[in-house]
C-alpha cells in the first residue's frame, strides 16, 4: 500500500523524494529533563512543534516548553501518566485538538525501581509494567490513528539496556523493556505499509542531570564497562531519534539501535 501524500499537507512528494514541512507535531513522554528534554530540544530545532509530557513536576515540563518555543516552535504542556489509559486519552485529546495531529512519538517515560522479586509486590510489578510498557501501546494507539490517515509517521521507542539484558533486582524493568522491543518490531510490520517507522534506541550509560545523585552515581559505575571510555551525553541519544524522526531515517524500521559507547551487549 503506498501512502497517499496528497491528504497530507506537511508532506509531499517532489520527484520521487519525500520533502517534509518543518511544522510537524512530536508528543515526548517523560520529557520534562534528561533524555526526554534533550529530544524535545533537538526536535524543536528540526523544527517540530513539541508536546512536553510529565506525571509530576509541571514546573520543570514548563521550563522545557519556554525553551522549546525559544527556538521558534510551538510547545504545549499536557500531564498525565502514561500507564494510565485513561490519561492517555485525555493528554491525546487535547494534543490533537491544539495542534490537528501529532506526527510523530517518542515513548521515553520509564520508571526503573531496584528491588529483589521475592520483595516484590504485584503493584510493584504491575507499576513498572503500566509506564514502561503500556504506555508505549497506549501513546501508539492513541495516535498511529492520524499517522495512518495521513500516510507519515515515526515512532522511537526507548528501551535502554533492560531491553538487551536482565538485571538482577529489576525483574519488572527488564521485562517490560523486552516487551518494547517486541511492539517495536510488530508495530513496524503492521504499520510501515501505512508510512510508519518504528524504531527502539537502547542507550548505553548516560551522563545524567547532577540533580539525580542517586541514579547518577549508579551511571558513574558504569565508566569500566565503556570502551569509549566516557559516559554517554543526552544529546547523542536526542541527534539518533532526530534521524529515525526525519525523512532521511524512512528506511530504518522494526530495528534496535544502540547508542552506547560500544558497551558489551
Amino acid at each position: 500500500m503506498s501512502p497517499d501524500f496528497s491528504r497530507y499537507p506537511a508532506v509531499k512528494k517532489s520527484g520521487g523524494t519525500i520533502v517534509a514541512s518543518t511544522n510537524k507535531t512530536v508528543f515526548i513522554s517523560g520529557s520534562a529533563r534528561n533524555i526526554g528534554r534533550a529530544i524535545a530540544l533537538r526536535l524543536a530545532r528540526d523544527g517540530f512543534n513539541i508536546i512536553v509530557n510529565g506525571s509530576r513536576d509541571r514546573d520543570a515540563c514548563e521550563r522545557v516548553a519556554a525553551e522549546v518555543k525559544r527556538a521558534g516552535v510551538d510547545a504545549m504542556v499536557v500531564m498525565g501518566n502514561v500507564g494510565s489509559s485513561a490519561d492517555v486519552r485525555a493528554m491525546a485529546k487535547n494534543a490533537l485538538e491544539r495542534f490537528g495531529r501529532v506526527d510523530a512519538l517518542v515513548n521515553n517515560a520509564a520508571i526503573r525501581p531496584q528491588k529483589k522479586l521475592l520483595e516484590m509486590s504485584d503493584d510493584d510489578w504491575d507499576q513498572v509494567i503500566s509506564v514502561d510498557l503500556n504506555g508505549a501501546f497506549y501513546l501508539s494507539r492513541a495516535f498511529l490513528p492520524g499517522m495512518v490517515d495521513a500516510g507519515w509517521g515515526r515512532i522511537v521507542n526507548m528501551a535502554g539496556m533492560n531491553a538487551i539484558h536482565g538485571y538482577a533486582g529489576r525483574a519488572p524493568v527488564s521485562a517490560a523493556k523486552h516487551g518494547v522491543w517486541g511492539l517495536t518490531k510488530a508495530l513496524g510490520k503492521e504499520f510501515a505499509p501505512a508510512g510508519i517507522t518504528t524504531n527502539v534506541i537502547s542507550p548505553g550509560p548516560i551522563r545524567p542531570e547532577e540533580t539525580d545523585s542517586e541514579h547518577a552515581e549508579h551511571i558513574r559505575s558504569q565508566l569500566s564497562r565503556i570502551p569509549v571510555g566516557r559516559l554517554g551525553e543526552a544529546s547523542e541519544i536526542a541527534a539518533m531519534v532526530s534521524l529515525l524522526c526525519s525523512a532521511e531515517g524512512g528506511f530504518i524500521c522494526s530495528q534496535m539501535i544502540a547508542v552506547n559507547g560500544g558497551t558489551e551487549t
